[in-house]
């Protein structure tokens, strides 16, 4: 059993009803490889998470699906995500790749399945990688299919008739882009999964996400470093090395990160935070409540600073996707292009 969180909640419910942990493991390791995925896993497991969070374009699908096996864990114990590629958003792709993902994670389904970001990519050769220029090794965006993301989520609501997914829902969408699937949706998306830390706390988006019963599920509840090539602020601090954070954690003698943690869960949103650390993940595991006060000074640090996001794909991609003004991209080329 998962240890409990004092005084939060252990398990959120979205929309449709299912149960999802509050505490899960993020298993994105970027430039870093993934040769320490499986072990970090178990480890996991075996300390109480039953959340893992991973997506076929990190490429340790095998190493998550074996660690789930090797734990003696039942299988409907654990709560796994995984993420549509981007290359894959043409609907007549969809089931083939879900099935690619099933495959190598050898599992029959997927507790949740998100559509890994809202724009698409041309597919490389034998459409399994990332097509790329020749000329500045940027990707090829498939800009047709980046505007009709509604359409890729109508296909991903046949997965869910297929049993293959027991549930879908959307990975760094802000407000005007969940609006239109909103609009076209026979299945309400169950979660958004977005950067949500200290000095990015998205309350609008969480609000928003709140009305229609939508679970937000925190990646980077730290920070984080995405791999450099879409890499927002490299040379900005983690909130878990600002001062407040560490005053705040040594009042209730809890870590920095411990703080980040609570006062995502507090809020009700679930925190997906990576750690290959025996006791990192111990102490991820163990979130208390904080007291008023000290909540309101670790929510109040994005008004005093300004916002910061650590994650920037618009230099890569040459369109910003989290324009709430514009529904990007507008054009169908690339400013390079």
């Amino acid at each position: 059993m998962m240890p409990a969180i004092m005084d939060l909640p252990n398990d959120f419910i979205p929309n449709n009803g299912r149960k999802i942990p509050a505490v899960g493991l993020g298993t994105f390791q970027g430039e870093y490889g993934n040769s320490l995925v499986k072990d970090a896993i178990k480890l996991a497991l075996a300390q109480g998470y039953r959340h893992i969070d991973g997506a076929h374009a990190y490429g340790n699908g095998k190493e998550i699906g074996e660690a789930i096996r090797e734990s003696g864990i039942p299988r409907q114990n654990i709560f796994v995500t995984s993420k549509l590629a981007q290359i894959w958003h043409d609907p007549a792709d969809f089931e083939t790749a879900l099935d690619e993902s099933l495959k190598d994670l050898q599992l029959y389904y997927v507790d949740l399945y998100l559509m890994h970001f809202p724009h698409a990519y041309k597919a490389g050769e034998n459409n399994k990688t990332i097509r790329h220029s020749s000329g500045n090794g940027k990707p090829v965006i498939d800009y047709d299919l980046s505007k009709r993301y509604p359409e890729t989520w109508q296909a991903m609501e046949k997965l869910v008739a297929s049993g293959k997914a027991h549930s879908i829902g959307l990975f760094n969408f802000n407000i005007l882009k969940t609006k239109r699937i909103l609009e076209i949706a026979k299945i309400t998306p169950a979660v958004i999964q977005a950067e949500i830390h200290p000095y990015l706390p998205q309350h609008e988006l969480h609000g928003f996400a709140a009305q229609h019963g939508v679970l937000i599920i925190a990646h980077q509840p730290l920070g984080g470093r995405p791999i450099s090539l879409v890499r927002g602020n490299p040379d900005e601090p983690f909130p878990t090395e600002d001062q407040k954070i560490i005053d705040v954690a040594t009042k209730c003698n809890m870590t920095p990160a411990q703080v980040c943690l609570s006062w995502a869960v507090q809020r009700g949103i679930a925190v997906v935070p990576k750690s290959i650390n025996k006791e990192h993940m111990k102490q991820n595991l163990q979130l208390e409540r904080l007291p008023d006060d000290l909540f309101a000074t670790v929510d109040r640090l994005s008004l005093e600073r300004g916002p910061l996001r650590f994650l920037g794909p618009s230099r890569h991609i040459g369109f910003d996707i989290f324009d709430e003004g514009r529904d990007q991209p507008v054009e169908d080329c690339a400013p390079w292009g």
